[in-house]
């Protein structure tokens, strides 16, 4: 149902590294990598990062604004993956959000997590069913 999201940034050199690891780790393969981009897929949807010079100044995104709130991704391996990306987080560049509601970040039950990046995007990691 999903092709792709294309994320603008605005510092490619910071944001590649930071969703590389969260991507790689959930499971996608590095797809495209150009001089303003990077991507990363699974099956036959992609992530999509850029660093477009068409961009209005900003130097981060806010999620409290018209516009996206957040990503969530499904976490393969269950709460102790969950657990596990969590604790790597902050060596990555990603800052953990409301963690006195861990794991039950989306209501008590539902196993997730919020990660914020260098650039103000958020990432939900959901362990389990929906």
């Amino acid at each position: 149902m999903l092709r792709h999201i294309e994320l603008r940034l605005a510092d490619l050199g910071r944001a590649a590294p930071q969703w590389g690891w969260l991507l790689e780790r959930l499971g996608c393969e590095p797809y495209q990598n150009r001089p303003a981009g990077r991507s990363w897929r699974m099956g036959e949807t992609h992530v999509v990062i850029e660093q477009s010079p068409a961009l209005r100044p900003a130097t981060a995104h806010d999620r409290m604004r018209p516009g996206l709130n957040h990503l969530a991704f499904h976490v393969r391996g269950g709460r102790a993956e969950l657990d596990a990306l969590v604790e790597a987080a902050p060596r990555h560049g990603w800052t953990s959000m409301f963690p006195e509601r861990y794991p039950h970040a989306g209501g008590p039950d539902h196993c997730a997590a919020c990660l914020e990046n260098g650039d103000g995007f958020e990432a939900g990691l959901v362990a389990g069913g929906i």
